[in-house]
């Protein structure tokens, strides 16, 4: 039976396999459970928790504005003073291995909207992802390894092809990246997971996804260069969104402090990502 929770936001503590998980779940304000809403999941980036990203992003109101429930989903591996995605076939932040028996994030994240949707009103035809860092590589193996699931894509300051993405459907993907981009270099050349540039990420979703090969350049603001391919197969589309001068930050997301953007770098309000990001899903559901 579905919820006929009130809005506002509560924690779910789902078991997968043997492991119990952690996702925090906030309901728009304009919930009915009579009326299905598109659903977002909001990956934190690598050593943070499903709290933080809450706060990092500031996605709560844009749900609320635009009537979508997001969830905030918790990775399983501890990191730092959080934890860490199991991105397959790749290492963790720092270069260490993923533990033995890790728990498979593709299947947790999978089952985890399948859980929702029994919870909560869910469009399935509207389901989305994005994330931050390494849950933004997360998303985008989420792109190829569940296509059928996720309608589209917004990988935040860590946009990258997995190989081999099995996935048969055009996945359209919204990305940001800031050129400043200290952790995850813009032009590459970084981790052993960050070895080449993001023009270079997005060039592949877009042979990927079947693509017409030269995109379009524009400025839809100061700072801020569009690369856009299209059209693509069935609809899909690719778009970067370079922020100039941008840290490594979710571009538009809630002021950060001094003693953060010592650490990550300049933090710019050129792009909102929340609101850019939202349209592109709207014109993108599941085909």
């Amino acid at each position: 039976m579905r919820s006929a929770a009130s809005p506002g936001t509560t924690t779910l503590h789902p078991t997968i396999g043997a492991i119990e998980r952690t996702a925090i779940v906030h309901i728009p304000t304009g919930y009915r459970s009579t009326s299905p809403v598109p659903l977002v999941l909001n990956l934190h980036g690598s050593q943070s928790t499903a709290l933080e990203q809450e706060g990092f992003s500031g996605m709560d109101a844009t749900a609320d504005a635009d009537t979508f429930v997001v969830a905030y989903p918790q990775g399983a591996i501890p990191s730092g003073s959080g934890f860490e995605w199991n991105v397959s076939g790749q290492p963790l932040f720092g270069g260490g291995s993923v533990p033995a028996g890790a728990a498979d994030d593709v299947t947790f994240l999978e089952q985890l909207v399948t859980g929702l949707e029994h919870e909560f009103c869910i469009d399935r035809n509207r389901v989305y992802a994005t994330g931050f860092s390494g849950g933004a590589r997360m998303v985008g193996q989420l792109g190829c390894d569940t296509s059928t699931v996720f309608a589209a894509a917004a990988p935040v300051s860590g946009l990258r092809l997995p190989e081999p993405c099995p996935s048969a459907r055009a996945v359209p993907v919204v990305s940001f990246h800031g050129t400043a981009d200290s952790v995850n270099p813009y032009l590459g050349n970084g981790q052993a997971y960050w070895i080449y540039s993001v023009p270079t990420a997005a060039r592949r979703w877009a042979v990927h996804d079947r693509c017409r090969p030269t995109p379009v350049s524009s400025r839809p603001d100061a700072g801020v260069v569009l690369t856009a391919y299209g059209p693509c197969a069935a609809g899909a589309a690719v778009d970067l969104y370079a922020i100039t001068g941008e840290g490594h930050e979710w571009p538009g997301g809630p002021h950060l402090g001094r003693a953060i953007t010592d650490l990550l770098g300049p933090q710019t309000t050129a792009v909102d990502a929340n609101s850019v990001m939202w349209a592109f899903f709207v014109a993108h559901p599941l085909r």
